[in-house]
């Protein structure tokens, strides 16, 4: 039987990246009983795309860290990551609403941990990585992407902390990304004003499909793709008679940031509607015929579930955390067959 191209996309989310990384550890959980050795995530993908936090679980997956470290690193650190949030008139009006340097010292810590004490560049990755970022000085998204065709010589030297640091920089919440680094032929390069994927691929799903097919030369019939998103809301408003439609009901009433909630939910939605299409056809014509192997792992949240992109409360986050072990009993052993074996 001809070996499938194997695809793993994270969602962006913030904190709510527990959600995936706690899925993936109940996978690693039972894939450590396997006597193949293939016991960590990416042994078991070709290629793996994430963005914002998918970001980072898809770079720490790529270089070995288990998904269990990842989850454990945001649950135990999100106080320290989003406790301090400035307030919304006297300090966000102006600035981010959080600083940015314990995260990055957490996750460039947590990555030399796993490559001999210093950081590891793209180039590094031990499975083929694709995370989206918007570039504002050039104006346009980008994928940096490891070199897994003989053009892509841009990107393999940036430390892969920095690349998670850049596809998390979420507007609003944190600065764009800004700094330097030494490439390997020992040149200074700029990494400047670079800003969290998710504005424009929070489901970077369709990037992997793209990638597999444009520059690994697959068919779609080649293709096993999973997806895992970070839980969603479906945003609505049914007041048609609301007439206050400003900033502060799209920033602020409820402490809710709508459009930051509306521009990403849409994004993943839409690519969820294409890949439908690719996978089963118009309206579904091709459903006992799939053109792919294809799992969307994802939750529909109700009120009492959802939490902010820079919750901090760490019993609220374990809640949330748990509706990924509700999935995985209910799914789990579909998707380790589909993927795993």
């Amino acid at each position: 039987m001809k070996k499938k191209f194997k695809i793993l996309s994270i969602d962006g989310g913030g904190i709510k990246g527990v959600f995936p990384a706690f899925y993936l550890a109940l996978i690693e959980q039972e894939l450590a009983k396997r006597d193949d050795g293939k016991t960590k995530i990416k042994d078991h993908f070709d290629l793996i795309t994430g963005t914002s936090t998918g970001g980072i679980i898809a770079l720490a997956l790529s270089l070995g860290i288990p998904a269990k470290e990842i989850y454990e690193l945001y649950l135990k650190n999100a106080k320290c990551i989003f406790g301090n949030k400035k307030s919304f008139f006297f300090g966000q009006l102006y600035n981010s609403a959080h600083e940015r340097d314990f995260l990055e010292k957490l996750v460039r810590d947590k990555f030399r941990e796993y490559y001999n004490g210093e950081d590891p560049r793209i180039k590094d990755c031990l499975t083929n990585v694709a995370i989206p970022i918007y570039d504002l000085i050039k104006g346009n998204p980008s994928v940096i992407k490891s070199p897994y065709h003989p053009n892509f010589k841009r990107d393999l030297h940036i430390p892969a902390y920095k690349v998670a640091m850049a596809t998390s920089a979420a507007p609003t919440y944190f600065d764009p990304y800004s700094s330097d680094y030494i490439d390997l032929d020992g040149m200074e390069r700029p990494f400047k004003n670079k800003v969290d994927g998710g504005i424009m691929a929070n489901n970077p799903t369709i990037i992997g499909i793209l990638e597999a097919t444009k520059t690994f030369g697959k068919n779609l019939s080649d293709l096993e793709i999973l997806s895992l998103g970070t839980g969603y809301k479906k945003f609505t408003e049914g007041d048609s008679n609301r007439k206050e439609w400003g900033l502060l009901y799209w920033m602020k009433k409820d402490k809710r940031k709508r459009l930051i909630e509306l521009f990403m939910q849409s994004q993943s939605q839409l690519v969820e509607n294409y890949i439908s299409l690719l996978y089963q056809g118009v309206d579904k014509t091709e459903k006992d015929n799939p053109n792919f192997v294809y799992d969307r792992i994802n939750v529909l949240l109700c009120e009492d579930d959802l939490i902010e992109m820079d919750e901090s409360d760490s019993e609220r986050i374990k809640s949330f955390a748990e509706l990924a072990l509700a999935e995985f009993h209910e799914k789990g052993t579909n998707i380790l067959k589909n993927h795993f074996y």
